[in-house]
Order: structure tokens, then sequence, then C-alpha cells
């Protein structure tokens, strides 16, 4: 239950609540691309109800309020924003990476299934934004508060990855092949219970292989190492093999009802129905991603994240009905899609994403051309010309200029890959210049050789 809200903070709440709704605003007007300006001239704002609250609030207390979540929404959707205007190299930007990296990390610890190689992205993409805080830290672009904050989490993260390293520190070295089996057999289990129509093809290798890891690896109940001892965690791997079994046996019961309970139905669409989009949004984000559309993502995986009880979905009654798996392995999927789009952000502005896009097809077609040769004429190449004539004329003084005079971000991506396609071009010219020479030549002998007859 949250804390009331002290008399002296109320004014500082207020103002973040009306900084919400004004991002909510901007983020819901799909009629012109978002502006720079507009998104620094609120984070100025917050910047100024920060200073306010950290004037009134003593730094040795730890605060829960309804303006300490107003204050992580804000925060929240201002890192989208900057991520949409392509700061992404902005202490700012990082704060929805890192919230998003410790929902993952804390599903990963609730479930035990994952090995080292799974933590190795986490630890390097946690080092990088930590760097990136760090550096704006010391060139003093956010305030001491902001940066105090991002620290707190990224060490919360770095937390959760060594209370995760070490708990497969324990793992004898003799399971480790037979624990990285059957983390990849769960993996496939729960997968295909989140698939539709029948999967008893697909279900039977895999619970083959489990009969073989426990009639092979065991004798009595144990796992045995090579010189037939009886290794450590024994339990680790012991529980994971059953939680496969019941897995797979729940599958095969529970077949023609899609693994879920009638109750969890409801949870059960609504999940399908986000990851379906968020898939979508994984092949076509280049073209129709806005970041603050994650926004309304996030906050509906957080509410069914809420529903849980002691880590699983109840019904009504209290019961812990059928498609636990399958429901924890939707949502655990659409929190790892935010990530992924969260972390393939490029560093171009929305404004400036069409050209961007221009840019990369006119690329990918020239080395195409260029990979396979002619024979082509200047007719052919005209296209690309032309295009790469009318990115040009966009340019103002040699930058890239936003429709309020500003200058996007996105410059140096742009231009290094607008010099590009004009090499790629006059690679081009000269591939068709040494065709026509050969060509002119192979005529000139042809000549002679009429003439010798």
């Amino acid at each position: 239950m949250p804390d009331p809200v002290p008399q002296e903070e109320l004014p500082i709440l207020e103002a973040l609540v009306n900084i919400r709704n004004r991002l909510t605003a901007l983020k819901k007007d799909r009629g012109e691309f978002i502006k720079a300006s507009d998104v620094n001239s609120l984070y100025q704002g917050v910047v100024k109800q920060v200073q306010k609250l950290n004037a009134v609030r003593d730094d040795g207390t730890a605060y829960n309020n309804r303006l300490d979540t107003t204050l992580a929404d804000v925060f929240a959707l201002l890192s989208l924003f900057y991520l949409t205007i392509g700061k992404t190299k902005d202490t700012l930007a990082a704060y929805s990476q890192i919230a998003s990296m410790r929902q993952i990390l804390n599903h990963m610890n609730e479930s035990a299934v994952y090995n080292e190689g799974d933590l190795v992205p986490f630890r390097r993409r946690l080092a990088e934004l930590r760097d990136i805080v760090m550096r704006d830290a010391e060139a003093g672009k956010h305030p001491k508060a902001l940066t105090k904050l991002l620290e707190r989490q990224l060490n919360e993260c770095d937390a959760i990855v060594q209370q995760l390293l070490e708990s497969l520190s324990v793992i004898s070295p003799e399971l480790v092949p037979v624990h990285q089996r059957l983390i990849s057999i769960r993996r496939q289990l729960v997968a295909l219970a989140a698939k539709e129509g029948s999967q008893k093809a697909e279900l039977k290798p895999l619970q083959e292989e489990l009969r073989n890891i426990d009639s092979r690896e065991r004798v009595d109940g144990k796992f045995l190492g090579p010189s037939g001892v009886v290794p450590a965690s024994q339990a680790i791997c012991s529980g994971l093999l059953e939680e496969c079994f019941d897995i797979a046996q729940e599958i095969k019961a529970h077949e023609d009802s899609k693994n879920v309970a009638t109750s969890l139905k409801p949870i059960y669409d609504r999940l399908s129905d986000i990851r379906s989009e968020l898939e979508s949004l994984v092949l076509t984000h280049r073209w129709t991603l806005r970041e603050t559309d994650l926004w309304n993502y996030s906050l509906s995986l957080q509410e069914i994240d809420k529903m849980r009880v002691d880590g699983k979905f109840v019904d009504s009654e209290g019961n812990r009905p059928d498609g636990q798996y399958v429901l924890l392995y939707l949502l655990r999927r659409c929190y790892g899609l935010i990530y992924r789009l969260l972390s393939c952000s490029e560093p171009v502005s929305e404004e400036l994403m069409p050209v961007a896009n221009k840019l990369n097809t006119v690329k990918k077609c020239l080395n195409e051309v260029l990979k396979y040769g002619g024979p082509f004429n200047a007719r052919d190449l005209y296209p690309y010309q032309l295009a790469l004539f009318q990115i040009d004329s966009m340019r103002k003084d040699g930058r890239f200029v936003g429709a309020d005079g500003s200058i996007p971000e996105g410059q140096g991506i742009i231009m290094a890959n607008l010099n590009e396609c004009h090499e790629l071009v006059e690679m081009l010219k000269e591939a068709m210049d040494e065709g026509e020479t050969e060509f002119e030549d192979d005529d000139e002998e042809d000549e002679y050789s009429d003439d010798d007859a």
C-alpha cells in the first residue's frame, strides 16, 4: 500500500501529473513528428520538480507514495521519447532499457530456467548503459539525482545477474551438460504449449529425450558423474527434469483446450494479442515503430504480472488453474520482445527515419547490383541517382533540418550512408565504363581479324 503524500509534496505531485498528461497527449499525436524541443521542454520541467522534491526530502529515507510512482511513469515516458527522437546514447534513454532488463532478470530468477550464456548479453548491455550514464554524469548533462537513480537501478540489475551466476556456480561441472539440455528442453516445451493445434508430433521426441535422460543419466533417482560418483546439485537438475515431465504431461492432457483453463482464457487471449502485435513490430519496427508506443504494452504487461499470487495466476476462488506455464511463457516472451525493440532503437530521430529507411533501401539495392554485376547501362542507375539527388536536395547547409528549423538526431549516420551510396554509384559507373571499354576492344579485335582474312 503506497504511503500518503505529505502536504508539502502535493504541488510537486500536481505538476508531475500535469507533465505526465502532456507526455501522454504528445505520445498519442500521430499528426506530426515528435519535436526534440517539446521533449526537452518537458524534461526541464521534470528537473525543476525533482529539485523541489530533493529540497523537501531526506536522502537517507526510502519513500514510496503516489508521487514516486508518478515520477517513475514520467521518467519511463521521457525515456521512450528520447529513443523516439534518436537520443539513444543519452542517460535518460537508458532508463526504459534498464527497467525492461530488470523485469526479464526477475522472471529468470523466479523461473530458474537459464544458463550462463543467457546472462552474457545482459552483462554486456548493463556495462554499456553504465558507460553512458557515467559519461553524461562527468559532462554534467543531467541532475545528480537522476544519475543516482540510474546508478541504483544498474546496481540492482547487476546484483540480480550476480545472484543468477552464483546459483549456477553451485551446479557440479559433471552436471552442466545435463542442466543445459534440460533448460533447452523446457524452453521448447513451454513454447510448444503456447502453440495452437495438435502438438503430438513435436512433443513425442522431447518426451523420449526426457525419458533417456531419466533412464541413462540417473541411477536410483540420482544423476551420476563419469566416474560413477554422485555430484552435488542433484536437486536443481532433478527438479528441472520433473518440471519438464509435468509440462509435457500438461500439454498432453490439455491439448484440446490449448492448455489453458477457461478462467484464464481472458488473460491468455490478451497476452496472445500483445505477443502478436509485438512480433509484428519486430519485423516492421524500422517503418512503423514509434518507441513511445511501447508504453501501452508495458503497462498492460505490468497489470497482468500484478495479477499473480505467489508467482501463479489464480481464478476468482483463489485456485491455480491449469495453463500456468503457457501464461508465464507468453508474459516473458512479451517482456523479451519489448526489450528487443528497445535495444534495437537506432540513434536517428523519428523525423529522419523515412530518409534513413530510404537510404538503407537504396544502399541495399546498389550492393546487390554491384554483387551480381551487369550488364547494365546509365539508364539502370538513373533511379538510384534520382533517389540520392532527392535526398541531397533535402539538406540545408549540409544538414537535414526539421520542420521547426531544428537539427534532428542522426545526421552522422545518414550522411555516412549517403556518402556510401554515392561511392557505390561511382563504383558501378566505373564497372560500366570498364565493360564498355572491353566491348570496344573486342570489336577492334574482330575488325583486325576480318582485315587479316
